[in-house]
């Protein structure tokens, strides 16, 4: 099948769909049996999408979970109440006391925080890397190191590591690899082909696309699936069969609205590297962009997700950028229907081993689906405001 028809029918075999055509919502906590031996064959498959007990999962979300398999190539889905949740569930479940972690520098925050904060009073250590070394990441590899993450494009400033080269460095060395996968959603980066062992998504963002339900994913390859299962399980996550529905559902238009997004976001990059106040836009379909090769080699496409420093601009001159805008929305997360933007000051007290080279301040924009035409002229007003702050 084709991407596009896939994301009509992952997930909706007949056993989760019955006569309708999706999936229940199935709420349960208890799951109760007729006889013993039912008991029993439920104890034993409760790994397996058998009812056993509501924290294990209800057809809503053994559905979804199957949809997600499908879509990016693991041998098993587990779910989390948000992206961070997978984050720090997958993690968690592969590291101990003692562990070395080698972490992208250009990490989501909330992970970088997670290392900082949460991972070294548990005993592991993390060591951060940049996103470009690629093979020479074997440089780093302690006899401790366990697991090294990826998070490609980066978090804000979007630069494409080489995902086959750093897997397979670490395969070498018997490390797991994890890559959040957010950026790409379910279709444009087939992680598992690349040689990533587990991948990570916030289905809050693309997959949901209505920013209404926070919802995490974690899928893994046969390998690593019992235990990730298993250990997220002992963690205590588990995943609301209401949210899990809405992200089934996003799946259905998730290939349309991407194309879209990725539309206007070229459309808006495009007009931005023009406008003689900016700097750079950091777009991965850009040549000149940070890994562009690589971007074009392992990636499908692109998507509403994007940033641009600014040549020069104070506080109150990026202020007086955001302020005020009519489309663009200030908030944080993105993957939603609506334009976003946020600032980024100071991006050098974001990295730990990498250099910033610009000076000027560096917005992020989500574009979303209203006419590029609206967002140019908000864009054109905020350049408007800014130069008279």
């Amino acid at each position: 099948m084709k991407k596009n028809t896939q994301l009509i029918h992952a997930g909706r075999g007949k056993k989760w769909t019955g006569s309708a055509v999706n999936p229940p919502i199935v709420r349960a906590s208890t799951i109760v049996f007729e006889t013993m031996e039912e008991l029993k064959n439920a104890s034993k498959n409760k790994g397996n999408a058998v009812p056993y007990y509501g924290r294990r999962g209800t057809a809503t979300h053994f559905a979804f979970q199957e949809a997600m398999c499908e879509l990016e190539g693991g041998a098993g889905c587990a779910l989390y109440p948000c992206g961070a949740a997978a984050i720090s569930g997958a993690l968690l479940a592969f590291l101990k006391a003692g562990d070395h972690l080698l972490m992208v520098d250009t990490a989501y925050e909330p992970t970088r925080g997670l290392c900082e904060k949460v991972l070294a009073g548990l005993g592991i250590e993390t060591s951060y890397y940049d996103p470009l070394l690629g093979a020479e990441i074997k440089t780093l590899i302690r006899p401790n190191t366990k697991v090294i993450f990826l998070e490609s494009p980066g978090s804000l400033t979007m630069e494409v590591q080489d995902i086959p080269a750093i897997c397979q460095v670490a395969k070498a060395h018997n490390i797991i690899t994890m890559l959040d996968n957010t950026w790409a959603s379910p279709i444009l980066c087939r992680p598992f082909e690349l040689g990533v062992d587990i991948s990570i998504q916030a289905a809050t963002k693309y997959i949901v696309g209505h920013s209404d339900v926070m919802l995490g994913t974690a899928s893994a390859n046969e390998q690593h699936w019992p235990q990730l299962r298993e250990h997220s399980y002992l963690l205590g996550y588990c995943a609301s069969p209401d949210d899990v529905y809405q992200a089934s559902r996003g799946l259905r238009t998730l290939g349309v609205r991407l194309k879209q997004h990725e539309k206007n976001a070229l459309e808006v990059a495009k007009w931005l590297a023009q406008r003689p106040e900016v700097e750079t836009v950091r777009h991965p379909a850009f040549p000149e962009h940070p890994g562009h090769s690589f971007f074009q080699r392992d990636f499908n496409g692109s998507n509403g997700l994007f940033s641009f420093v600014l040549k020069q601009g104070s506080t109150a001159q990026v202020q007086a950028f955001i302020e005020g805008m009519q489309h663009f929305k200030m908030g944080f997360s993105w993957g939603g229907y609506e334009s976003l933007i946020t600032a980024v000051p100071n991006v050098q007290a974001l990295r730990s081993v990498t250099h910033w080279p610009y000076a000027g301040p560096l917005l992020r924009l989500h574009i979303g689906l209203e006419d590029p035409e609206d967002l140019l002229a908000d864009l054109e007003q905020a350049f408007a405001r800014m130069a008279l702050a």
